[in-house]
C-alpha cells in the first residue's frame, strides 16, 4: 500500500496567516486524483486548520521538514509499504507525477524517488519504509534520489506570499531558489 504524507506544520510568516487553511485543500484533492495513494496523512504543526484528510499534530515542527515528515509516516498503518512526500503549499500538484514516481519505485528505482521539473528536484518524492529511519530534521534535500522526470507537467508551486494567489489562481513567478517551486 501507498500512502500520501502531505507537510503543512509551518509558521506561514511569509504568509501572513495560516496559508494551509487557503491551500490544503486544494492540494489534498489533487493527491486524491491519484490513482495510486490508499491512505492520506495531513501534518499540522504551527497552526489548526480543519482538513478532509487525516491529521497528525507534530508537537516539533519547529525542528525542521524531516521533524514533520517523521511525525507522518510514524502515523502510518504497517500494510504502508511507501510514503509519497507532498506539501501543503504547492497548489498545482499534478497527480500524474506521483503516479510516475510510484510506478519508478515499483521498478525498483530506489528508496527514495523524486520528480523533477526543468532538471529541478522538487515534488513528489516517494520514500520506501526501508529509508523512513533515515529522516534528518532538514529533511530530504540534501539526500540522493532517483529523479523521474516530470518536465510535461506543471511544477508543484510553492506559494510562500499572500499576493501569489489571486482569485483562486497561483502566481507562477519564481521564487528565491530560481523555479517555480522549492
Amino acid at each position: 500500500m501507498i500512502a500520501a504524507v502531505v507537510l503543512a506544520a509551518g509558521a506561514s510568516t511569509r504568509f501572513g496567516s495560516p496559508k494551509q487553511a487557503l491551500l490544503l485543500e486544494p492540494v489534498l484533492a489533487r493527491v486524491r486524483q491519484s490513482a495510486e495513494i490508499a491512505d492520506v496523512v495531513v501534518v499540522l504543526g504551527a497552526h489548526e486548520v480543519p482538513s478532509s484528510a487525516r491529521v497528525v499534530h507534530c508537537p516539533d515542527w519547529e525542528l525542521g521538514p524531516g521533524a514533520s515528515l517523521r511525525c507522518g509516516l510514524a502515523a502510518l498503518t504497517d500494510e504502508v509499504e511507501a510514503a509519497v512526500v507532498v506539501l501543503g503549499d504547492g497548489p498545482r500538484l499534478d497527480p500524474r507525477a506521483i503516479d510516475r514516481v510510484v510506478a519508478a519505485w515499483h521498478q525498483g528505482r530506489g528508496e527514495r524517488v523524486a520528480a523533477t521539473y526543468g532538471g529541478v528536484r522538487l515534488h513528489p518524492l516517494l520514500l520506501a519504509r526501508s529509508a523512513w529511519s533515515s529522516v534528518p530534521d532538514a529533511g530530504l534535500r540534501a539526500l540522493p534520489a532517483e529523479l523521474v522526470p516530470c518536465d510535461d507537467l506543471e511544477s508543484p508551486g510553492d506559494v510562500d506570499f499572500a499576493d501569489e494567489v489571486a482569485e483562486g489562481g497561483y502566481r507562477t513567478e519564481q521564487n528565491d531558489y530560481g523555479h517555480g517551486a522549492r
